[in-house]
């Protein structure tokens, strides 16, 4: 057996409907059905709990895309587009495990401050503190206009909500101190009313008087996790976030991108190992390379290309339409969706001269993340390379297609990982925050 080093990685299982893939839903032995079964969750979320990932993950989006040819056509017909409300769900799969992480996606631009805070500090109370959020300013106008709104906000003004929405959710957080209840049934006294504050917030955005009518969450804040790669969306992880979603297909970029975040955590007085860095990656698993191969040009194969435009077209809320199936991507200054993501498809556009059409199977495949076709020493390979080279803390797994997928990694990959003393073979604590090895946030009125 090897020995444990010092460090082992940490592990996000990203779980999209019935697959990360776009053609996942067509593929064999998955479901499509299952899009809106608990039972279905509850599996899942059980499957990853036995490999004893840090957490599991479900994003969201606020709107059906439809700004490909500025209608929901092409999306409804050829992807799974329903998908559970995440804050929901997370509270039913708390009740269905026992040491997993649960994190869920909600939108700083299309919510409020005391609705998030208390909802996250609830779920925080029922699973015992393994609660975290991702949050995200969202991208695209089909989210503003389900909120009455007519467009969505441009990148650096949606960014500076974002930073106040969070400086308040946090202070509600705090509003009760950890021994603010009392509870002494003789004299009468429920909780102590000098730990318990108000905010007074007047910002620029928001008005919140609070406290909070929930007592702070076990963990002091849920997790905190944050995805955006621009250099705006870098500061504001490098401030607050303590986990980090990446997009980086590459080894080199991926360690040029930890170092930058690691420097950024520093100007602001953090140190490095107060924040985790968790590219996505897509494994496909095979018996050998050729089978995964085989399952990988297969996926490939059932993507239609219009499909993958519409999700693209989404991200960059841009309708992509107007331009010719068989010319390049074209060149565009400004963009008002998710920069970082556009910058990353252009480049990959451009290095293997994709036309439109190309570029629509391919993004439909892995929305520009990581693939990774072979057997499950390959696979194990290739994350120890990653790792001990410092490109990341873990990774955020995105299965293809679900269920078998993530149980194929699970069944697989995980014992190889473990044997190498590269991942946990016990939960060692309760709450995310243990599981990741993040302190615990001091109550800023205490």
């Amino acid at each position: 057996m090897s020995s444990s080093p010092s460090k082992q990685m940490h592990l996000g299982a990203f779980l999209m409907s019935v697959g990360h893939h776009a053609a996942g839903w067509r593929f064999p032995g998955v479901d499509p059905a299952n899009t809106m079964n608990l039972a279905y969750y509850k599996k899942l979320a059980q499957t990853a709990e036995a490999g004893k990932f840090d957490l599991i993950f479900f994003a969201d989006r606020l709107a059906i895309s439809d700004r490909y040819d500025n209608r929901f056509d092409t999306t409804v017909r050829y992807l799974a587009q329903a998908r559970p409300e995440p804050i929901s769900l997370l509270g039913a799969l708390g009740a269905v495990t026992e040491k997993i992480g649960l994190a869920a996606t909600a939108s700083t631009t299309y919510n409020e401050p005391f609705f998030l805070a208390r909802a996250f500090a609830t779920l925080d109370h029922l699973t015992g503190g393994r609660i975290a959020w991702n949050i995200v300013t969202s991208t695209n106008d089909g989210e503003a206009l389900n909120f009455s709104k007519q467009e969505h906000l441009e990148h650096e003004t949606r960014y500076g909500r974002a930073h106040e929405f969070l400086d308040v959710v946090t202070k509600l957080w705090d509003s009760w101190e950890d021994d603010a209840l009392v509870l002494d049934k003789e004299n009468g006294v429920y909780a102590d009313p000098s730990k318990v504050h108000y905010l007074h917030h007047k910002g620029d955005w928001f008005g919140v008087r609070g406290p909070l009518n929930v007592t702070r969450p076990p963990q002091g804040h849920p997790v905190l996790i944050q995805a955006g790669s621009s250099d705006t969306g870098r500061d504001f992880a490098a401030q607050t976030a303590e986990v980090i979603f990446s997009s980086q297909p590459q080894i080199t970029a991926a360690r040029e991108f930890r170092n930058d975040i690691h420097a950024r955590v520093l100007k602001y007085g953090r140190t490095p190992d107060s924040i985790k860095i968790l590219p996505g990656v897509m494994p496909i698993i095979g018996a050998t390379q050729a089978e995964a191969e085989e399952k990988l040009r297969h996926l490939e194969d059932l993507v239609h290309p219009l499909g993958g435009l519409a999700l693209l077209s989404d991200s960059m809320n841009h309708n992509l339409s107007v331009y010719s199936l068989d010319e390049p991507l074209p060149e565009l200054k400004e963009i008002r969706g998710n920069q970082s993501r556009y910058k990353l498809v252009q480049e990959m556009a451009k290095r293997d001269n994709l036309t439109l059409r190309q570029l629509g199977k391919r993004f439909g495949g892995s929305r520009s993340h990581r693939v990774v076709a072979g057997t499950a020493e390959q696979i194990a390979d290739n994350f120890a390379e990653w790792f001990n080279s410092g490109a990341c803390d873990g990774f955020n797994l995105m299965p293809a297609y679900l269920p078998e997928s993530l149980t194929d990694f699970v069944e697989q990959v995980v014992p190889i990982l473990q044997e190498r003393g590269l991942f946990r073979r016990e939960y060692e604590g309760d709450t995310l925050r243990q599981h990741l090895g993040l302190a615990r946030p001091r109550n800023r009125f205490t």
